[in-house]
């Protein structure tokens, strides 16, 4: 069976927790080498891979893809120099700090001929699967009001660069950029936009709240993240002309990898007991909805048969250029500099 050999760039939480473990688990990919000085846990987390640095694994010829899970502000320039170095390229979202960079990127891969997609893992969230067949059913009939929110408990600044006042930094850039792609997988590019983007804790460097609300002609898509939320009302609401759809409860697989937990494990994915989707008609019957399993296995799945067997990328470049345009639009309306 053919493989493809990969270079992982960073092993910070991105990088060990979500791609090394994700990129083993796919029998058409091999982890050889990860750009990072933490050897001892790139031992134990990734046997088989040796340590060193993001020049070394762009200039081996061996390596046939780079995945870029550094900083934002470094995403753009790294993946820059891994097309330029004739490698395919994975960058952890956002694609870049600016849709203009992502632009550029998409040019150069274009014109070496590598592919070059995006980690926007929340695709395939089980949650999200979820609503997504039920939308695509007809379950609630014509949708007029989508709401989705990434709410958290975490009162106190964390240290860390996403913390920090840097290009990309903040709530808006680490979570919003998931519920935007979300939204716009649903429903397309909005055609217009308002929102108020904000930092509430004490000693906040960066944004750590929003309100967002896409305007799709008479519907609304309403994305809303808080930081400081101890008890979380539903993830995922639609309603429309024939019902509605309502979801508790937040996808298991981070929490799983957190836990070192492999992907290959039977139940994978499955959602908690205590989670459930509920269905509401508009004749007032209820029914509980059997969630979707969630799948991030599927995102490398993909890369490899986009690169080996031609078949469409997991996530489009452009797709993810997308999400930045409406990240800055979202930024323009709430009165934020460019």
């Amino acid at each position: 069976m053919k493989s493809l050999s990969v270079g992982l760039l960073g092993f910070g939480l991105a990088g060990s927790v979500f791609h090394a473990p994700l990129i083993r688990s796919e029998p058409r990919l091999r982890l050889t080498a990860v750009a990072s000085s933490r050897t001892d846990d790139i031992r134990r987390a990734a046997p088989g891979a040796e340590a060193t640095t993001a020049e070394a694994v762009i200039a081996d010829p061996g390596i046939d893809l780079v995945v870029i899970a550094t900083p934002n502000t470094s995403h753009a320039p790294l993946a820059r120099e891994a097309l330029l170095a004739g490698k395919h390229v994975v960058i952890d979202k956002p694609m870049a700090t600016t849709a203009a960079e992502a632009g550029e990127l998409i040019d150069l891969a274009k014109r070496r001929g590598r592919l070059l997609t995006v980690f926007h893992n929340r695709r395939w969230d089980n949650d999200f699967l979820t609503l997504r067949a039920c939308l695509e059913a007809g379950e609630v009939g014509r949708p007029y009001h989508y709401e989705a929110h990434y709410d958290r408990f975490r009162p106190q600044i964390k240290q860390g660069w996403r913390e920090r006042t840097l290009a990309g930094s903040g709530v808006l850039f680490d979570l919003g950029a998931h519920l935007i792609d979300q939204a716009v997988t649903l429903f397309g590019l909005p055609d217009r936009i308002l929102a108020d983007v904000g930092a509430q804790r004490p000693d906040a460097e960066v944004d750590d709240w929003f309100h967002i609300v896409l305007g799709y002609g008479p519907m609304r898509a309403i994305l809303h993240c808080g930081t400081v939320v101890c008890r979380p009302g539903p993830r995922f609401q639609l309603h429309g002309d024939g019902g509605s759809f309502l979801k508790h409860g937040i996808d298991g697989q981070e929490a799983a990898l957190r836990a070192g937990r492999m992907p290959t494990e039977p139940g994978w994915g499955a959602d908690d007991p205590e989670n459930h989707a509920l269905l509401v008609r508009a004749d007032g019957t209820e029914r509980r909805v059997e969630t979707i399993p969630g799948d991030y296995p599927a995102f490398y799945r993909g890369v490899a048969a986009a690169i080996l067997d031609g078949a469409p990328p997991p996530v489009t470049a452009e797709q993810a250029r997308d999400v930045l345009s409406v990240l800055e639009a979202v930024r323009k309306a709430a009165g934020l500099p460019a």
